[in-house]
C-alpha cells in the first residue's frame, strides 16, 4: 500500500494565496534588486562610454572629479530604482498614498529619540571599527574623498541619495508593502535581502546589518515612517568615512579638509 505524502500545514490567518498587493510588491522588489545589482552600481558605470562622455562634456574643470562620477551615478541610480520607481508603483499601480508607505516625518519626540540614541551608541562603535584594516580598506568607497572639499561632500551628497534609496526600498516599499499580509513578520522577511546587499563589505558590518535592519524596521513600523532612518543611516556613513580619513591623514588635517 502506497504511503500517503504528508500535507503542508495550513498557513495562519487563511493566507492560502498571494493577494494582488503582495504579488506586486514581491515582483517589483525582485526585479529592482536584480536591475540595481547589474546596472546601477559604480562598477557598472566606471569605464563605460557614458562615463567617458560625461567626463568630456563636463569639461576640464570637472576633470579632477572624473573618478567621482561612478559614485554620483550610483546615487542617481538609487534614487530612480529604489525611490521613484517604487513610488510610481504605489501611486499608479496600487493607487495608494505614499504616506501609508512610510513617506511622512513624525515630529513626536517619542518617535525621534530612539534614532538619537542609536546614533549615540553607534559613534564609538564606528570609531573603534575605523581602526580595523577591513574597514580602512573599504571606506570611503571613493578614495578621492580624502582630499576633502567637493571630493568629500560631493561624494557624501550622492552617498546620501543611496541611503535614501536603501531606506525607502527596504524600510518603506518592502516593509509597508508586506505589512498587511505578514504583519510584524514583514520585518525578518525584509531583513533577508537587506543583509544580502552587504555581502562584500567587512564581515562584522554584514552581521551588524541583521540587527540594524530589524531595529530600523521595527522603528519604521512603530512610527509609520522610515525618514528618520535615512538621516541616521547617512550620519553613520559620514562618520565612518570621516573616522577612517582622520586615522589616515590625522584629525586636524581631516577637520581642515572637510570643514
Amino acid at each position: 500500500m502506497a504511503q500517503q505524502e504528508p500535507s503542508l500545514p495550513e498557513p495562519a490567518g487563511g493566507a492560502t494565496r498571494l493577494d494582488r498587493r503582495t504579488l506586486v510588491v514581491f515582483s517589483t522588489a525582485v526585479v529592482l534588486l536584480v536591475v540595481f545589482e547589474y546596472w546601477a552600481l559604480p562598477t557598472s558605470f566606471r569605464g563605460t562610454s557614458l562615463h567617458t562622455w560625461l567626463g568630456e562634456t563636463l569639461g576640464e574643470g570637472y576633470r579632477p572629479f572624473f573618478d567621482l562620477l561612478p559614485y554620483q551615478y550610483w546615487g542617481v541610480g538609487s534614487l530612480v530604482l529604489r525611490v521613484l520607481v517604487p513610488l510610481a508603483v504605489v501611486v499608479f499601480v496600487l493607487r495608494e498614498s505614499p504616506r501609508e508607505w512610510g513617506w511622512r516625518f513624525p515630529r513626536d519626540w517619542r518617535h525621534i529619540w530612539p534614532y538619537v540614541v542609536f546614533l549615540a551608541v553607534m559613534i564609538p562603535v564606528l570609531f573603534a571599527a575605523s581602526a580595523l584594516g577591513s574597514f580602512q580598506r573599504k571606506y570611503p568607497f571613493y578614495a578621492g574623498a580624502v582630499a576633502g572639499g567637493w571630493h568629500f561632500w560631493g561624494f557624501q551628497l550622492f552617498y546620501g541619495l543611496q541611503f535614501l534609496g536603501v531606506e525607502a526600498f527596504f524600510r518603506g516599499f518592502l516593509l509597508f508593502g508586506l505589512w498587511p499580509r505578514l504583519g510584524w513578520n514583514a520585518v525578518p522577511v525584509m531583513v533577508i535581502p537587506y543583509v544580502m546587499i552587504h555581502f562584500g563589505k567587512p564581515m562584522p558590518e554584514t552581521f551588524a546589518a541583521i540587527v540594524a535592519g530589524a531595529v530600523l524596521g521595527y522603528l519604521a513600523l512603530r512610527s509609520r515612517s522610515f525618514l528618520w532612518g535615512v538621516l541616521l543611516h547617512w550620519s553613520v556613513g559620514i562618520c565612518m568615512d570621516a573616522f577612517v580619513i582622520g586615522r589616515e591623514i590625522g584629525w586636524v588635517a581631516m577637520a581642515r579638509a572637510l570643514f
